[in-house]
């Protein structure tokens, strides 16, 4: 490929059935030589979607799914394994592991659950947001470097306070170049996104990456909107929480959590 050829519209092209090429749009926001991990994690989902419809239908749903970010996320071509590893008719655990350069950089791991008609018992969800089409967008840009933060269409509720934001956040990018993502990797790879559209200090003066994602679904998403409700904490010795309320155009979806390493940069005259 040309290196001075623009960027398709896509975050990731696909290389093999389990390889995949990120292109700069997945530019990672402490460092645009790595891999921002919210595309990285729809991608994911994208590949256990993959594994999951190569089989007869189940009739089950994502309940939960959790990332672990073992390393670097270097911007270059991943594999990603999936496996059955907890098979059954009503719950089921899938694992995924992404390497790069031969090295496992992430391990995933998603519950499915049986999908029933509970619409009866429905109820304790907090209330839908402003939609984005009455918000004003918002330059994510004058916060953090990266194609990934480049590519994005921020809508804050309210000016963003360190610590605390509610915004929609989109993208015009497709998943995969020439592939159809469904509804659920479309939705979660905006939602790591979270952590920085709170901060509680400015990225030039400290670090604060997460080294996991966790999402509990009590509703399957639709886009093409994913609603961030984000509270950033930071504690004492070193650690940081960054907790969300999940939602889509239709209301709350589910929650999410980050830990977050927390480092003061060095500074220089």
């Amino acid at each position: 490929m040309n290196a001075n050829a623009p960027a398709p519209d896509s975050y990731y092209e696909r290389i093999d059935e389990y390889r995949y090429k990120p292109t700069s749009h997945a530019g990672g926001a402490w460092d645009p030589d790595e891999q921002h991990f919210s595309p990285l994690g729809g991608l994911i989902v994208h590949a256990i979607d993959r594994h999951l419809a190569a089989r007869p239908p189940s009739g089950m749903v994502l309940g939960r799914i959790s990332f672990d970010i073992l390393g670097r996320l270097a911007l270059d071509e991943c594999e990603i394994r999936v496996e059955t590893v907890r098979p059954g008719r009503t719950i089921e655990l899938i694992d995924a592991t992404v390497l790069i350069a031969d090295r496992p950089v992430v391990r995933a791991r998603a519950w499915l659950l049986a999908a029933l008609d509970t619409g009866a018992a429905a109820g304790g969800a907090p209330d839908r947001l402003t939609p984005p089409e009455a918000l004003t967008p918002w330059p994510m840009t004058s916060v953090w470097p990266g194609g990934y933060i480049a590519s994005l269409d921020v809508r804050p509720l309210a000016p963003p306070q360190p610590g605390r934001t509610t915004a929609w956040i989109s993208t015009r990018l497709n998943l995969v170049a020439r592939e159809a993502a469904s509804p659920l990797a479309s939705y979660i790879a905006l939602v790591d996104t979270a952590n920085g559209i709170a901060v509680r200090r400015p990225p030039t003066a400290w670090m604060f990456p997460n080294v996991d994602l966790t999402l509990h679904l009590h509703r399957q998403p639709e886009g093409p909107w994913t609603g961030l409700d984000t509270t950033v904490i930071f504690g004492s010795t070193g650690q940081g929480v960054t907790s969300t309320v999940l939602h889509d155009i239709s209301g709350p979806v589910g929650h999410a959590q980050q830990i977050l390493t927390l480092r003061p940069l060095p500074q220089t005259d």
